[in-house]
């Protein structure tokens, strides 16, 4: 086997081509000092290591021992992601032991920063950048042989990075992280996943000023030239992995949902920021349910910040309440929908053709107060009285004491999901949160928090992060070989994070599971998905004991295998 298909065995040893330098020198094969003395005999590794050979378990500890002596989170990711570049086994042990440490600090809150500083921290390869200048050479790119083994790819063009705007080829953190969370969360093997970044430019002043900065210096090419370069791209990939797995991630809203619908009957994909946000908050939604007792479908359920992520929420609980035997049109009346310009209103302003289905009409909405000639969020919630508000708008501060007080008056538990990321974008913290509510409130948020000290007691918040459902998500993907994904799929992996919600069983409990138990949370969610697929037609695996046997061979431990020469 050559150094790309190593450890991919699975067995007790595997057989390498490369030695010496070489062989300490690439990430997938790279174990540092526990190289045995036999290995060191048989690759040429005497005098290149210092004599001691150690452990997995030594290394670990003393990578975390350097991490924690780390001044800063994003000095914590950057020594993350040289780990990642210079032994991914290592790199992926000390995360999957260390899974709620690690997670801030391989994707958000930390990430954000990682793709605004990513030129500086740049050292090594690792994916690809299909630049808008190697548009004809793209082919090509792809056909190297170090990716015979891709299964799943995650691509962004860097224009939507989190809450923090465009950040040109310093997206490609995004990517990355994404993919390391498919190994680390869902078990699936490093050469497996290949992150990209399609650069395409970027409208980013300060990166195209930076004499540091490592992508194409032009503004963002647009228009019939970007989907032209699009289309190059994904039939490049058609062609080249017929079954793989395509991510699309942090697309700016007016690309994210149309590249999403013109590709998905062409090759199997999803993109993370509409479906799986829309996931994990409905699994949370369910969990808070679970201690309100008050039924989905006599939720009221406003959204602020109604762009992909919001209409992609808003369609998938619309499903949830159809399933329950909910009129279409009934159901949508449970939903407030609040975009730029205020309230989303028929004949409204800046009203687009995919918020129309949930625009309330002018006669529901003509005594309600307007500020500056808009219904803003405190009038819906005087006038609506919602028991859910869900934050996907990107704006710090959004939730404001008087608006969530206003929500509180009317609501015994009201159920606050602020979910933007990073922490800089996030509409309201926990603590704020329950100080306005009497400690009433059932919360969510994006960005990682510690615990509430309020009334005496430890308040635990639960993270919706995609993190809950992606991994999984992607695992039954590809375990049952699925041929497109369909939005059964996605609500499929939406109840199964929601059957295994601890609220199940205990009223009093956190809204989510701890995310150190995302492996076997991954494990069953890729079931419930791989289930999925197979009542949609889209699974090629002839049954639920061929799913589980696939799902078990597609998962990957971070362990050294014994090395001998080819």
């Amino acid at each position: 086997m050559d150094e790309h298909s190593a450890q991919g065995a699975g067995g007790k040893s595997c057989q390498v081509s490369v030695s010496g330098f070489h062989l300490i020198n690439s990430p997938r094969l790279n174990k540092g000092t526990a190289f045995s003395d036999h290995e060191r005999d048989v690759f040429d590794l005497h005098g290149l290591l210092p004599p001691h050979v150690g452990s997995l378990d030594e290394q670990v500890e003393r990578r975390l021992q350097a991490l924690r002596e780390q001044p800063s989170a994003f000095h914590k990711y950057s020594f993350l992601r040289d780990l990642q570049d210079m032994n991914e086994t290592l790199f992926y042990a000390l995360v999957v032991r260390n899974i709620e440490e690690m997670l801030p600090l391989v994707y958000t809150p930390t990430v954000g920063e990682g793709c605004q500083r990513f030129s500086e921290i740049w050292k090594r390869p690792r994916g690809l950048f299909l630049s808008y200048t190697n548009r004809d050479r793209i082919e090509r790119m792809l056909n190297h042989a170090r990716y015979d083994k891709v299964k799943c790819i995650v691509v962004s063009d860097g224009e939507r990075i989190l809450g923090l705007g465009d950040q040109g080829a310093g997206g490609m953190g995004i990517p990355i992280g994404k993919m390391a969370l498919y190994t680390a969360l869902g078990g699936i093997h490093p050469e497996h996943c290949l992150p990209i970044l399609l650069d395409v430019g970027t409208d980013n002043e300060e990166r195209l000023k930076s004499p540091l900065y490592v992508g194409w210096r032009h503004h963002r090419i647009r228009g019939e030239e970007y989907d032209a370069f699009v289309d190059t791209f994904v039939n490049a990939v058609k062609k080249r992995w017929p079954h793989v797995l395509l991510q699309w991630e942090d697309f700016a809203r007016t690309n994210a949902t149309r590249l999403l619908e013109r590709y998905r009957d062409q090759l199997c994909t999803f993109n993370d920021d509409i479906q799986g946000t829309a996931a994990i908050a409905a699994a949370t939604l369910l969990s808070a349910i679970n201690v309100t007792g008050v039924p989905l479908e006599q939720q009221k359920i406003v959204v602020m910040g109604f762009g992909t992520a919001g209409i992609g929420i808003v369609n998938l609980l619309l499903q949830l309440m159809q399933d329950k035997g909910i009129a279409e049109a009934e159901a949508r009346r449970c939903i407030y929908a609040i975009g730029r310009y205020g309230l989303i209103v028929e004949g409204g302003k800046g009203v687009r053709a995919e918020q129309l289905p949930y625009a309330r009409t002018a006669d529901e909405v003509k005594d309600w107060e307007r500020t500056n000639g808009e219904i803003e969020l405190l009038d819906v919630l005087r006038h609506a009285q919602p028991t859910v508000l869900i934050g996907v708008s990107g704006q710090a501060g959004a939730f404001s004491e008087e608006a969530i007080r206003e929500m509180a008056k009317h609501c015994e538990r009201p159920i606050l999901f602020p979910l933007s990321n990073p922490i800089s974008c996030c509409e309201a913290t926990p603590k704020d949160l329950l100080e306005w509510t009497g400690g009433r409130a059932l919360i969510g948020t994006g960005s990682p928090f510690g615990a509430v000290d309020f009334g005496g007691k430890k308040m635990q918040i639960a993270q919706t992060n995609n993190s809950y459902i992606f991994p999984g998500l992607a695992l039954g993907i590809v375990a049952s070989k699925a041929r497109r994904v369909s939005d059964a799929m996605i609500l499929a992996a939406a109840k199964e994070l929601a059957r295994l919600v601890p609220t199940a069983t205990d009223k009093t409990a956190k809204l989510l599971p701890s995310i150190a138990e995302a492996r076997r949370l991954s494990r069953s969610i890729a079931k419930a998905v791989g289930r999925q697929a197979m009542r949609d037609g889209e699974a090629q695996v002839a049954d639920e004991a061929s799913l589980e046997r696939e799902i078990e061979e597609n998962i990957w431990e971070p362990v050294y295998v014994a090395y001998e020469r080819s």
